[in-house]
Protein backbone atom coordinates (compact mmCIF):
# COMPACT_ATOMS: atom_id res chain seq x y z
CA UNK A 1 0.00 0.00 0.00
CA UNK A 2 1.38 3.41 -0.99
CA UNK A 3 0.31 6.59 0.78
CA UNK A 4 1.10 10.11 -0.39
CA UNK A 5 1.17 12.44 2.60
CA UNK A 6 -0.94 15.60 2.20
CA UNK A 7 -1.06 17.42 5.51
CA UNK A 8 -0.09 20.87 6.66
CA UNK A 9 0.76 19.59 10.14
CA UNK A 10 3.81 17.66 11.24
CA UNK A 11 2.75 14.24 12.55
CA UNK A 12 4.42 11.17 13.95
CA UNK A 13 4.54 8.33 11.45
CA UNK A 14 2.60 5.92 13.68
CA UNK A 15 -0.10 8.52 14.39
CA UNK A 16 -0.45 9.29 10.69
CA UNK A 17 -0.77 5.61 9.74
CA UNK A 18 -3.28 4.96 12.52
CA UNK A 19 -5.48 7.75 11.10
CA UNK A 20 -5.08 6.64 7.48
CA UNK A 21 -5.56 2.90 7.93
CA UNK A 22 -7.66 0.55 10.04
CA UNK A 23 -4.61 -0.67 11.97
CA UNK A 24 -3.97 0.06 15.62
CA UNK A 25 -0.84 1.95 16.66
CA UNK A 26 0.46 -1.17 18.40
CA UNK A 27 0.17 -3.19 15.17
CA UNK A 28 1.74 -0.34 13.18
CA UNK A 29 4.68 -0.41 15.60
CA UNK A 30 5.08 -4.13 14.87
CA UNK A 31 5.06 -3.40 11.14
CA UNK A 32 7.60 -0.55 11.46
CA UNK A 33 9.88 -2.58 13.74
CA UNK A 34 9.57 -5.56 11.38
CA UNK A 35 10.67 -3.56 8.35
CA UNK A 36 7.30 -3.60 6.60
CA UNK A 37 7.14 0.21 6.35
CA UNK A 38 9.33 2.62 4.38
CA UNK A 39 9.31 6.43 4.40
CA UNK A 40 10.68 7.94 1.20
CA UNK A 41 12.43 4.65 0.52
CA UNK A 42 14.07 4.41 3.95
CA UNK A 43 13.17 2.29 6.96
CA UNK A 44 11.91 4.73 9.63
CA UNK A 45 11.15 4.70 13.33
CA UNK A 46 7.62 5.06 14.72
CA UNK A 47 8.31 8.54 16.07
CA UNK A 48 9.71 9.91 12.82
CA UNK A 49 7.87 13.03 11.63
CA UNK A 50 6.05 12.95 8.28
CA UNK A 51 5.17 16.00 6.21
CA UNK A 52 3.30 16.86 3.04
CA UNK A 53 4.94 15.32 -0.03
CA UNK A 54 6.36 12.29 1.77
CA UNK A 55 5.69 8.84 0.33
CA UNK A 56 4.99 5.93 2.65
CA UNK A 57 4.99 2.30 1.58
CA UNK A 58 3.14 -0.09 3.85
CA UNK A 59 3.59 -3.76 2.98
CA UNK A 60 2.21 -5.86 5.85
CA UNK A 61 2.49 -9.63 5.66
CA UNK A 62 -0.47 -11.10 3.85
CA UNK A 63 -3.29 -12.29 6.14
CA UNK A 64 -4.08 -15.94 6.18
CA UNK A 65 -7.56 -15.26 4.86
CA UNK A 66 -7.84 -13.77 1.38
CA UNK A 67 -11.05 -12.50 -0.17
CA UNK A 68 -12.96 -15.02 -2.26
CA UNK A 69 -15.20 -14.34 -5.27
CA UNK A 70 -18.91 -14.21 -4.47
CA UNK A 71 -21.85 -13.80 -6.83
CA UNK A 72 -23.16 -10.57 -5.32
CA UNK A 73 -25.06 -8.32 -7.78
CA UNK A 74 -23.33 -4.97 -8.36
CA UNK A 75 -23.90 -2.14 -10.81
CA UNK A 76 -20.77 -1.54 -12.90
CA UNK A 77 -21.42 1.70 -14.79
CA UNK A 78 -18.11 1.79 -16.69
CA UNK A 79 -15.24 -0.59 -17.36
CA UNK A 80 -12.09 -0.74 -19.49
CA UNK A 81 -8.64 -2.35 -19.17
CA UNK A 82 -7.55 0.03 -16.40
CA UNK A 83 -10.55 0.96 -14.28
CA UNK A 84 -14.06 -0.03 -13.32
CA UNK A 85 -16.60 2.40 -11.92
CA UNK A 86 -19.24 1.02 -9.57
CA UNK A 87 -22.49 2.38 -8.18
CA UNK A 88 -22.20 0.93 -4.67
CA UNK A 89 -25.52 0.24 -2.95
CA UNK A 90 -26.24 1.36 0.58
CA UNK A 91 -25.54 -1.38 3.11
CA UNK A 92 -22.65 -3.02 1.24
CA UNK A 93 -19.27 -2.94 3.00
CA UNK A 94 -16.40 -2.14 0.66
CA UNK A 95 -13.78 -4.69 1.74
CA UNK A 96 -13.48 -7.71 4.03
CA UNK A 97 -12.71 -7.21 7.70
CA UNK A 98 -12.98 -9.40 10.79
CA UNK A 99 -16.55 -10.65 11.07
CA UNK A 100 -17.39 -9.98 7.42
CA UNK A 101 -15.15 -11.70 4.88
CA UNK A 102 -17.69 -12.86 2.30
CA UNK A 103 -20.35 -10.23 1.67
CA UNK A 104 -18.43 -7.17 0.49
CA UNK A 105 -17.86 -5.18 -2.66
CA UNK A 106 -14.43 -6.79 -3.02
CA UNK A 107 -15.98 -10.25 -3.08
CA UNK A 108 -18.36 -9.10 -5.82
CA UNK A 109 -15.53 -7.50 -7.82
CA UNK A 110 -13.46 -10.67 -7.69
CA UNK A 111 -16.43 -12.56 -9.16
CA UNK A 112 -17.15 -10.02 -11.91
CA UNK A 113 -13.71 -8.75 -12.97
CA UNK A 114 -10.72 -10.65 -14.31
CA UNK A 115 -8.09 -8.27 -13.00
CA UNK A 116 -7.69 -6.02 -9.95
CA UNK A 117 -4.66 -4.12 -8.66
CA UNK A 118 -2.68 -5.90 -5.99
CA UNK A 119 -1.25 -2.87 -4.17
CA UNK A 120 -3.64 -3.12 -1.22
CA UNK A 121 -3.19 -6.85 -0.75
CA UNK A 122 -5.44 -9.88 -0.78
CA UNK A 123 -8.28 -8.36 1.22
CA UNK A 124 -8.56 -5.06 -0.66
CA UNK A 125 -7.65 -5.72 -4.31
CA UNK A 126 -8.48 -2.79 -6.57
CA UNK A 127 -9.64 -0.52 -3.78
CA UNK A 128 -8.31 3.02 -4.23
CA UNK A 129 -10.80 4.86 -2.02
CA UNK A 130 -13.76 3.82 0.10
CA UNK A 131 -17.33 4.68 0.87
CA UNK A 132 -18.90 4.00 4.25
CA UNK A 133 -21.11 0.93 4.41
CA UNK A 134 -24.32 2.97 4.45
CA UNK A 135 -23.18 5.56 1.89
CA UNK A 136 -24.17 4.73 -1.67
CA UNK A 137 -22.85 5.85 -5.03
CA UNK A 138 -19.89 6.20 -7.35
CA UNK A 139 -16.56 4.48 -6.65
CA UNK A 140 -13.64 3.92 -9.00
CA UNK A 141 -11.71 0.65 -8.84
CA UNK A 142 -8.19 0.03 -10.22
CA UNK A 143 -7.68 -3.04 -12.41
CA UNK A 144 -3.89 -2.83 -12.39
CA UNK A 145 -1.16 -1.34 -10.21
CA UNK A 146 -0.27 1.45 -12.64
CA UNK A 147 -3.86 2.69 -12.67
CA UNK A 148 -4.00 2.37 -8.89
CA UNK A 149 -0.97 4.62 -8.39
CA UNK A 150 -2.35 7.21 -10.84
CA UNK A 151 -5.73 7.33 -9.11
CA UNK A 152 -4.17 7.45 -5.63
CA UNK A 153 -2.01 10.38 -6.66
CA UNK A 154 -5.02 12.26 -8.10
CA UNK A 155 -6.92 11.78 -4.85
CA UNK A 156 -3.92 12.83 -2.74
CA UNK A 157 -3.32 15.91 -4.91
CA UNK A 158 -7.04 16.86 -4.81
CA UNK A 159 -7.37 16.82 -8.59
CA UNK A 160 -10.06 14.13 -8.39
CA UNK A 161 -13.43 15.85 -7.83
CA UNK A 162 -15.91 14.08 -5.54
CA UNK A 163 -19.47 15.39 -5.29
CA UNK A 164 -21.97 14.00 -2.77
CA UNK A 165 -25.66 14.66 -2.19
CA UNK A 166 -26.97 14.46 1.35
CA UNK A 167 -30.07 15.31 3.35
CA UNK A 168 -29.35 17.12 6.60
CA UNK A 169 -31.42 17.85 9.69
CA UNK A 170 -32.59 21.45 9.96
CA UNK A 171 -31.78 24.42 7.75
CA UNK A 172 -28.29 25.85 7.25
CA UNK A 173 -27.83 29.53 8.02
CA UNK A 174 -25.87 30.09 4.81
CA UNK A 175 -26.94 28.62 1.47
CA UNK A 176 -23.32 27.80 0.65
CA UNK A 177 -20.00 27.78 2.40
CA UNK A 178 -16.91 25.88 3.43
CA UNK A 179 -16.16 23.86 6.54
CA UNK A 180 -12.44 23.84 7.30
CA UNK A 181 -12.07 21.89 10.53
CA UNK A 182 -9.46 19.23 11.38
CA UNK A 183 -10.63 15.64 11.88
CA UNK A 184 -9.13 12.90 14.02
CA UNK A 185 -10.16 10.05 16.28
CA UNK A 186 -12.83 10.99 18.79
CA UNK A 187 -11.38 11.20 22.31
CA UNK A 188 -14.69 9.80 23.60
CA UNK A 189 -14.94 6.83 21.22
CA UNK A 190 -11.94 5.66 19.20
CA UNK A 191 -14.26 3.98 16.68
CA UNK A 192 -15.64 7.38 15.67
CA UNK A 193 -14.11 10.51 14.20
CA UNK A 194 -14.54 14.08 15.40
CA UNK A 195 -13.35 17.63 14.86
CA UNK A 196 -10.34 17.86 17.17
CA UNK A 197 -7.60 20.51 17.54
CA UNK A 198 -4.78 18.13 16.63
CA UNK A 199 -6.66 16.43 13.78
CA UNK A 200 -5.73 16.34 10.11
CA UNK A 201 -6.78 19.08 7.72
CA UNK A 202 -10.31 18.46 6.41
CA UNK A 203 -12.13 20.75 3.98
CA UNK A 204 -15.72 20.37 2.78
CA UNK A 205 -17.61 22.77 0.51
CA UNK A 206 -21.41 22.73 0.61
CA UNK A 207 -24.35 24.21 -1.29
CA UNK A 208 -28.01 23.92 -0.36
CA UNK A 209 -30.00 22.84 -3.41
CA UNK A 210 -33.46 22.51 -1.83
CA UNK A 211 -35.22 23.04 1.49
CA UNK A 212 -37.67 20.24 2.24
CA UNK A 213 -39.77 20.37 5.40
CA UNK A 214 -37.39 20.31 8.34
CA UNK A 215 -34.41 19.41 6.17
CA UNK A 216 -32.05 20.76 3.53
CA UNK A 217 -30.86 18.81 0.52
CA UNK A 218 -27.18 19.64 0.18
CA UNK A 219 -24.47 19.15 -2.43
CA UNK A 220 -21.09 18.49 -0.83
CA UNK A 221 -17.65 18.60 -2.41
CA UNK A 222 -14.83 17.17 -0.37
CA UNK A 223 -11.37 18.60 -0.95
CA UNK A 224 -9.78 16.10 1.42
CA UNK A 225 -10.64 12.47 2.05
CA UNK A 226 -10.83 11.96 5.78
CA UNK A 227 -12.74 9.07 7.32
CA UNK A 228 -16.44 9.98 7.73
CA UNK A 229 -15.55 13.54 6.64
CA UNK A 230 -18.94 14.79 5.44
CA UNK A 231 -20.78 13.14 8.31
CA UNK A 232 -18.41 14.62 10.91
CA UNK A 233 -18.46 18.10 9.37
CA UNK A 234 -22.25 18.04 9.07
CA UNK A 235 -22.52 17.22 12.76
CA UNK A 236 -19.93 19.87 13.59
CA UNK A 237 -21.99 22.66 12.01
CA UNK A 238 -25.11 21.47 13.81
CA UNK A 239 -26.87 19.75 10.90
CA UNK A 240 -26.04 16.02 10.92
CA UNK A 241 -26.83 13.84 7.93
CA UNK A 242 -30.42 12.61 8.26
CA UNK A 243 -30.59 8.96 9.31
CA UNK A 244 -26.99 8.82 10.51
CA UNK A 245 -26.85 6.26 13.30
CA UNK A 246 -23.36 7.27 14.49
CA UNK A 247 -23.32 11.05 14.17
CA UNK A 248 -27.01 11.94 14.06
CA UNK A 249 -30.42 10.87 15.38
CA UNK A 250 -30.41 7.47 13.69
CA UNK A 251 -32.93 5.92 11.33
CA UNK A 252 -35.88 8.11 10.30
CA UNK A 253 -38.58 7.79 7.64
CA UNK A 254 -37.68 4.13 7.29
CA UNK A 255 -34.09 4.87 6.27
CA UNK A 256 -31.49 2.12 6.53
CA UNK A 257 -28.70 4.50 7.42
CA UNK A 258 -27.45 7.97 6.57
CA UNK A 259 -29.02 9.64 3.53
CA UNK A 260 -25.72 10.38 1.82
CA UNK A 261 -24.88 9.50 -1.76
CA UNK A 262 -21.68 9.77 -3.81
CA UNK A 263 -23.23 11.45 -6.84
CA UNK A 264 -20.28 12.09 -9.13
CA UNK A 265 -16.57 11.51 -9.51
CA UNK A 266 -14.28 13.27 -11.97
CA UNK A 267 -10.84 11.84 -12.70
CA UNK A 268 -8.21 11.79 -15.41
CA UNK A 269 -7.96 8.40 -17.06
CA UNK A 270 -4.74 6.69 -15.92
CA UNK A 271 -3.72 5.84 -19.51
CA UNK A 272 -5.22 8.45 -21.81
CA UNK A 273 -5.17 11.40 -19.44
CA UNK A 274 -8.66 12.35 -20.60
CA UNK A 275 -10.95 13.88 -17.99
CA UNK A 276 -13.89 11.61 -17.24
CA UNK A 277 -16.94 12.24 -15.05
CA UNK A 278 -19.12 9.43 -13.74
CA UNK A 279 -22.49 9.91 -12.04
CA UNK A 280 -25.01 7.73 -10.26
CA UNK A 281 -28.63 8.74 -9.58
CA UNK A 282 -30.00 8.81 -6.06
CA UNK A 283 -31.13 5.37 -4.85
CA UNK A 284 -34.87 4.73 -5.05
CA UNK A 285 -35.14 4.59 -1.24
CA UNK A 286 -33.56 8.04 -0.99
CA UNK A 287 -35.93 9.40 -3.66
CA UNK A 288 -38.95 7.92 -1.88
CA UNK A 289 -38.05 9.72 1.34
CA UNK A 290 -37.59 12.99 -0.55
CA UNK A 291 -40.99 12.55 -2.20
CA UNK A 292 -42.57 11.87 1.19
CA UNK A 293 -41.04 15.02 2.65
CA UNK A 294 -42.08 17.17 -0.32
CA UNK A 295 -45.68 16.14 0.17
CA UNK A 296 -45.51 17.52 3.68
Amino acid sequence: MKLFVETGEKMRLDVYLADETEYTRSYIKQLVDGGFVTLNGQKPKCGEIVKSGDEISLDPPEPITAAEPRNIPIDIIYEDDDIAVVNKPQGLTVHPAPGNYDNTLVNALLYRLKNLSAINGALRPGIVHRLDKNTSGVMVVAKNDRAHLSLSEQIANRTAVKIYIGLVDGHLKESSGRVNAPIGRSPRDRKLMAVVPNGRTAITDYEVTESIGKHDLVKFRILTGRTHQIRVHAKYIGHPITGDEQYGRGSVYGSKGQLLHSYSLTIKHPTTGNEMTFTAPLPSEFEKILSLLRKG
